[in-house]
Formats: C-alpha cells, sequence, structure tokens
C-alpha cells in the first residue's frame, strides 16, 4: 500500500549543502521544510550495498530512526555504457581522496579509461537518481530517475558539481556544468525521480 506524505517537515539524509539547498526548492510550493543530516548532527552511515536502492534505504532508514522524522536518502551515479555501466554505485568512490572529493580526478580517471579501450563515439551515458523516503516506522517508497546523454571531452563549464562538466544530455549542445541550475535541474536525474515522488506520495 501506498503511503502518502502527511507532514510537514522532512529530513534530507545528506551531509551536502547544495543537494538539501536543491531539495529545499523542490519542496518549498509543496509547504514542507527541509532539515538537513548534519544540522541533526547525525552521522554518515556506512554505505555497504551494491546498488542505488541499497545504499538508499541504509541513509533513509538511519536518519528517519534517529530523529523520528519521515527522511528522504538519495543515492545517485553516472553509469557510461562503453565501461559496462562503472563508476555506477562507486561514483563517489573513484573520486575519493585522503583530501576529500576529486570529480576532476574521476573524470579524467573515466576518460583514459575510454581511451584506453578505444570507446566509440558518441560515448553514452547514464545519470542515475533512487530516491527513498523511509517513516521512522520501517515503511519506505523507492523511486528512479534518469537522464540520458553523451559524455565530452574536455570538461566544459564552471556549475554544477560530480561530473556534470563531461554529461551533454539528449537533446541539448552544452553540458549540466554550462547550464544555469535551474535549467539542469529541470532535466536532472534527480528532478525526474522527484517528480514521480511527487505523484507517488504527495499528489
Amino acid at each position: 500500500m501506498i503511503r502518502k506524505f502527511t507532514d510537514t517537515r522532512i529530513l534530507i539524509a545528506t551531509h551536502n549543502a547544495g543537494k538539501l539547498e536543491e531539495m529545499g526548492h523542490l519542496f518549498a510550493p509543496r509547504g514542507v521544510s527541509v532539515v538537513g543530516a548534519a544540522e541533526m548532527n547525525l552521522p554518515e552511515p556506512e554505505e555497504t550495498e551494491d546498488t542505488f536502492v541499497g545504499n538508499a534505504r541504509i541513509k533513509a532508514h538511519a536518519s528517519a530512526k534517529a530523529t523520528g522524522l519521515p527522511a528522504l536518502a538519495d543515492d545517485s551515479g553516472i553509469q557510461v555504457a562503453a565501461l559496462d555501466g562503472a563508476p555506477g554505485v562507486y561514483t563517489a568512490d573513484w573520486a575519493e581522496t585522503p583530501n576529500g572529493r576529486d570529480f576532476i580526478m574521476a573524470m579524467t580517471k573515466t576518460h583514459d579509461l575510454l581511451e584506453a579501450k578505444g570507446a566509440s563515439h558518441p560515448r553514452h551515458a547514464r545519470f542515475c537518481a533512487t530516491l527513498v523516503l523511509a517513516w521512522p516506522d520501517g515503511h519506505d517508497e523507492v523511486v528512479e530517475g534518469f537522464v540520458d546523454g553523451t559524455l565530452v571531452w574536455p570538461m566544459r563549464g564552471e556549475t554544477g558539481h560530480g561530473y556534470d562538466p563531461m554529461f551533454q544530455p539528449v537533446g541539448h549542445e552544452i553540458t549540466f556544468a554550462q547550464m544555469p541550475a535551474a535549467e539542469k535541474n529541470a532535466i536532472s536525474h534527480r528532478a525526474d525521480a522527484f517528480k514521480k515522488l511527487l505523484a507517488l506520495c504527495f499528489d
């Protein structure tokens, strides 16, 4: 049985300020206020699953249980067709360094792997986002969003985050990192998942 969201406050299970701000804008028209995991002093749970839904579930349920608030978590990444779907669920791991995440390093690694394989152009890729909305009693709802595109090199654009500078969505001549935030947020994988979540739990 699908559960409708009836609260006025939702915990976003992220320590990423950019993601929290993005979610805040998306929820504002619904009269729902957001609070982040960092504000609630929640630790970041270890993501031990090998699927987007598995990791999103870990984060959502840990946050809901710890705070008594409904919690929304996402797990997202990029799947590169010529790399058999890698980095996928390990997208953030490819960027890990002792001093934090370096996505220029991760994008360079991805490009180098494609070159080494002699991957043909266009180099297809897909951004995926899985959202899990969990309640303190253990119930959850799951939706998935996608946006397809191709990888470009060299990187282009200054905005966005992660792999945005090398991802050009289908039907566009520019990368996510060259788009104004509002334009990107309207067509992103997270926006696709969010629309599905609204239809499922809010409308």
